[in-house]
């Protein structure tokens, strides 16, 4: 089975930072295509936060373009998401996302982390 496991998150202060990773694991993984952050917020819907492709370029909510930063390590299987100048509307609950390729047949599913809570408060 697949398995993404997320870490990094935590409680911050206005103006800080995290690093959040999240690494797939699994014996039957051949291909991860797109990673992606998405985060929920209490009482709101899950919003995309960033993706990023196996190849090609990257996207971000309009909210976090200039302060977040997504990249990563294809030969870890491992997304990161570096949040810089953090505020009191970033808290919330942050899931990674991967789509993959179990065979070379296959097509790819969703897969989803259980969730890091991200806390920006003074």
């Amino acid at each position: 089975q697949v398995q993404l496991v997320e870490s990094g998150g935590g409680l911050v202060q206005p103006g800080g930072s995290l690093r959040l990773s999240c690494a797939a694991s699994g014996s039957l993984i051949f291909r991860i295509n797109a990673m992606g952050w998405y985060r929920q917020a209490p009482g709101k819907e899950r919003e995309l936060v960033a993706t990023i492709p196996s190849g090609g370029s990257t996207t971000y909510a309009d909210s976090v373009k200039g302060r977040f930063t997504i990249s990563r390590d294809n030969a870890q299987n491992t997304v990161y998401l570096q949040m810089n100048s953090l505020k009191p509307e970033d808290t919330a609950v942050y899931y990674c996302n991967a789509a993959i390729q179990l065979y070379w047949w296959a097509q790819e599913r969703d897969y989803w982390g259980q969730g890091t809570q991200v806390a920006v408060s003074s």
